[in-house]
């Protein structure tokens, strides 16, 4: 077990210690408010008529690269968060030219940080600070979308329609609020998130800031939740998009 490994598991023993505030069953009045393509989206992944999610337990299969043209570097992803507090881990075990190597993403209330680290020794990534901050900020929007459609009448969310399969979502949290274009195709899935608000991490350490996507198709069941299994993550550079990421959900627990 990697020092990041056990990181993770430390830090996902302390958030589920947190109590949580007791949540009621979604019903159709809770998103009268919502766009139209939202409202649809919500009723379609099977959220009316029960528990707002709160906490969320994600296994994938990933694909990620480092840069165009890179080799992909594949293996297991561990997810855990938290939306009311909120709590992000996510944590991911692959290798690099033979080597183990552990990445692990943690935001933690306000705060996040992002460890690559090579054969438990080396970090060969570390950041931390207010710009990842709101890069991450990003990340939890766009889980919220994707795996928790029952809270998208967060009351930290601000919604404006755009047409039948388009809304605007912005979401504030501490000092950050950060902004998406959801879309939807004919049937009321979501098939794509859409962010300016996002850095990609640059050789020196910086974020620039850069038009931020997640494709996603192949809705599946999973405990009666109907959500997207499968999705790209993609930065849309001058020369051209650059699709970092494949993930494909294997495993998904909510309470």
């Amino acid at each position: 077990m990697t020092s990041l490994t056990r990181a993770f598991e430390t830090r996902r023993t302390e958030a589920i210690a947190v109590p949580r505030k007791a949540a009621g069953l979604l019903t159709e009045a809770d998103i009268a408010h919502l766009p139209p393509p939202v409202r649809r989206y919500v009723a379609l992944t099977g959220s009316i008529g029960r528990k707002m999610v709160t906490e969320v337990t994600l296994g994938f299969d990933a694909t990620m690269y480092s840069a165009p043209g890179a080799a992909g570097m594949t293996g297991p992803v561990t997810q855990y968060e938290r939306f009311d507090l909120p709590q992000r881990l996510f944590l991911m075990r692959t290798r690099m030219n033979g080597l183990p190597v552990a990445v692990l993403h943690d935001f933690a209330a306000d705060h996040a940080t992002m460890r690559v680290r090579l054969a438990g020794l080396v970090n060969i990534v570390d950041v931390a600070g207010p710009e990842l901050t709101r890069t991450e900020t990003v990340t939890i929007l766009n889980d919220l979308c994707v795996f928790a459609p029952s809270r998208l009448v967060d009351p930290r969310l601000t919604w404006i329609p755009i047409d039948d399969t388009r809304a605007r979502v912005a979401f504030a949290l501490g000092p950050n609020t950060v902004s998406a274009e959801l879309i939807f195709n004919e049937a009321g899935e979501l098939v794509d998130f859409v962010s300016d608000d996002r850095g990609m991490l640059e050789e020196n350490g910086a974020l620039r800031l850069l038009r931020w996507t997640t494709p996603l198709s192949v809705y599946r069941n999973f405990g009666g939740w109907r959500l997207a299994s499968e999705g790209e993550a993609i930065w849309h550079l001058p020369e051209g998009p650059f699709r970092y990421g494949r993930m494909r959900l294997t495993h998904y627990e909510a309470r």
